[in-house]
């Protein structure tokens, strides 16, 4: 399927200084927190490294990292792929006790991060999971909400938000792109 360009949401700049105001606003709520980024892939994890570099020249603290893959949890795996691509789930040892930010790029039905709830529940009790999402588009389907949220738009049943990352696409930027009728 392809898709047609409807706007650009972002463009590279503002896609840096949405990480870095998501950071502070992470830092501002919870502190006096060491808090634990944790990245669902796939561009969740870059998100949260960018966050974490962020949060680490303000400071001068590394924050933990994790990286979680959700495909195992996911309510549709039947309907997404016959053999789903598993990837590398690796989340601090020491997440009990601990305020975790889970961090993904869109938020839409809510599925993605219920699936993401349990996959990190199977590694301990955290104090607080917060949500960290870059574009929350609405339309959910669970009752999830973020708790940080970088820009929340509107859109039509047939758009598709591709948040576009250079660590993985080779560029900075937010498209809202239409499905063809």
């Amino acid at each position: 399927m392809t898709l047609k360009l409807s706007y650009q949401l972002m463009k590279s700049t503002e896609v840096q200084s949405t990480l870095e105001r998501l950071a502070g606003e992470i830092l501002k709520a919870n502190a006096d927190r060491q808090v634990v980024l944790v990245g669902i892939h796939r561009r969740g994890v870059p998100m949260a490294q960018r966050m974490a570099s962020t949060i680490a020249a303000m400071t001068q603290t590394e924050p933990q990292l994790g990286v979680l893959d959700i495909n195992l949890y996911r309510d549709d795996l039947t309907r997404v792929a016959f053999q789903p691509v598993v990837r590398r789930t690796d989340v601090p040892p020491t997440i009990d006790d601990h305020d975790v930010i889970l961090i993904d790029d869109v938020l839409y039905t809510g599925r993605t991060i219920r699936a993401a709830l349990d996959a990190l529940c199977d590694f301990g009790r955290m104090r607080t999971i917060q949500l960290a999402v870059m574009i929350d588009r609405g339309h959910r389907e669970l009752p999830i909400e973020a708790n940080f949220i970088g820009k929340k738009i509107a859109t039509k049943s047939n758009e598709v938000v591709e948040v576009k990352l250079r660590e993985i696409d080779g560029e900075d930027a937010i498209y809202v792109m239409e499905k063809p009728d």
